[in-house]
């Protein structure tokens, strides 16, 4: 491990908990979360860090874990708290890459510090809200549709309904996650849950929401309203990875960002899920490819 996990204050007095595994000599890459999770890394990813000569840097997004709230911020806010990051760690330059609810704050930081983030990919990622030709909804799983229809209600409708579903997601194990999530899982999705990558998600989100559903109330928020920068703003070589049973985020998604983002490639299949592209196989083709563009 480079530096094991630390505490890093920003600028705004907030503080981060942040996660700095894999090679220390490698070529920096900055993971963002899903939404609800931690940033703590999964072990095989660590270990594919390791040998294939990536500083693997994550973190807790804001009112995740130990991380401060920031509370009212848009996903474009995630790029002053990188950069302070960045800075703290002595990264220069740096790659970065999100899954699920990360995707988006990826794409922040490549459309913000466009000479600094060498590369991006937004995997699983949702696109903005109210996107013209996408309709955001379509293809989502029940439970989804009800979690982000709350959101556009507002907090005041969406914190209790997060409060009464984070109370049965802690302490689970995987297999328990199966049908928590079973409006939103295809059958892919379900094998991942069922093996070890699922408890590592079922202990991600128990860390994440230990001290309260704030961090998942916030991203809701953001994803919902205005993003606060133009996706067509990213000079950097990007990357949209889609599945096509994927029930939490629909490939429309994907479609729609590869078509938006300049020059972006796509890998958009039929047969992959959710949780399938956070696997190891599928992560170490990212980093690979993250690498390659620097």
């Amino acid at each position: 491990m480079a530096g094991g996990q630390t505490t890093i204050e920003t600028a705004a007095g907030r503080s981060l908990t942040v996660y700095d595994t894999g090679d220390p000599a490698g070529a920096p890459i900055v993971f963002h979360h899903g939404t609800p999770s931690s940033g703590r890394p999964y072990a095989q990813h660590v270990e594919l860090a390791e040998r294939g000569g990536v500083r693997l840097v994550s973190y807790d997004r804001a009112g995740y874990g130990d991380s401060t709230r920031h509370a009212g911020r848009a996903v474009v806010d995630v790029a002053a708290d990188i950069e302070h990051v960045a800075n703290a760690l002595g990264l220069e330059r740096f790659a970065t890459w999100g899954h699920s609810g990360g995707g988006p704050h990826a794409l922040a930081c490549a459309a913000l510090m466009p000479g600094r983030v060498t590369a991006v990919a937004s995997v699983a990622g949702v696109a903005p809200h109210g996107a013209e030709g996408l309709d955001w909804l379509e293809g989502m799983g029940e439970a989804n549709v009800e979690e982000f229809g709350a959101s556009l209600a507002g907090e005041a409708t969406l914190r209790p309904a997060l409060d009464a579903e984070a109370a049965g997601m802690r302490g689970v194990t995987g297999e328990q996650l199966v049908e928590a999530m079973r409006t939103i899982i295809s059958e892919a999705d379900v094998a991942v849950l069922r093996g070890p990558l699922g408890d590592h998600l079922a202990s991600g989100f128990g860390r994440a929401l230990d001290r309260g559903v704030d961090g998942w109330v916030d991203d809701d928020l953001a994803f919902t309203q205005p993003w606060g920068f133009e996706i067509a703003a990213i000079q950097a070589p990007a990357l949209v990875v889609q599945g096509g049973q994927d029930l939490m985020v629909p490939r429309s998604h994907g479609d729609w960002l590869a078509a938006s983002i300049p020059g972006a490639e796509a890998w958009l299949t039929a047969d992959e899920g959710h949780l399938t592209l956070f696997e190891a196989p599928s992560v170490e083709r990212i980093h690979k490819w993250l690498l390659a563009q620097t």
